[in-house]
């Protein structure tokens, strides 16, 4: 019995290294893929040829801005996801991104951006050498139909040019089921 009380605490020990995989969040990676989106948002002709881009699309050549508490809501998530070892826009708990940004102090006013589980301003990927290389591949975004990732950081459609506040979490791991996560956030205040 001794011997059984002493291996707990050890066994219990040894399965904390398997689920800790040291997330950290690299702020460079992130203000590089800012930096490469908004490039290719003013002038998506150059990017034609190597993201698959038809010259057909309205693409936004606004310019998105840099904000600080959507990038804190975009880092927390990215590290929720490595730390718990899920992918997905709604976290274990049920909640979606848009209830993280209302607690965050950026309001979305309409209630029916209020939903707990919804998901309007959010694009992840996992798995990405770089933040750059995360937003070519949500720009390519072959294997989604509507090309939701795409029109969503690109601005394509009218809701989606309507949004002008960004922030990006990239997050790289030890270990766990993807080498990195990313999340990117495009909202805008609704006064």
């Amino acid at each position: 019995m001794k011997a059984v009380s002493y291996m707990v605490p050890v066994v219990m020990l040894l399965l904390s290294f398997l689920y800790n995989n040291n997330p950290f969040v690299v702020m460079e990676e992130a203000q590089q893929a800012f930096q490469l989106l908004n490039t290719i948002r003013s002038n998506p002709e150059k990017y034609y040829k190597e993201l698959h881009l038809s010259s057909k699309l309205t693409i936004t050549k606004a310019p998105l801005r840099w904000n600080d508490t959507l990038a804190r809501v975009a880092e927390a998530k990215a590290l929720d996801m490595a730390k718990r070892n899920y992918f997905d826009h709604v976290n274990p708990d049920g909640l979606g991104i848009n209830y993280f940004i209302n607690q965050s102090g950026y309001i979305l006013q309409a209630d029916w951006l209020k939903d707990k589980k919804e998901n309007f301003f959010e694009s992840i990927g996992s798995g990405y050498d770089s933040g750059e290389a995360a937003i070519k591949a949500m720009i390519i975004d072959t294997e989604d139909a509507n090309m939701g990732h795409r029109d969503h950081v690109l601005g394509i459609g009218e809701w989606d040019a309507s949004l002008h506040d960004i922030g990006i979490g990239f997050v790289r791991c030890d270990g766990g089921k993807y080498q990195s996560y990313i999340c990117i956030i495009i909202a805008k205040h609704n006064w």
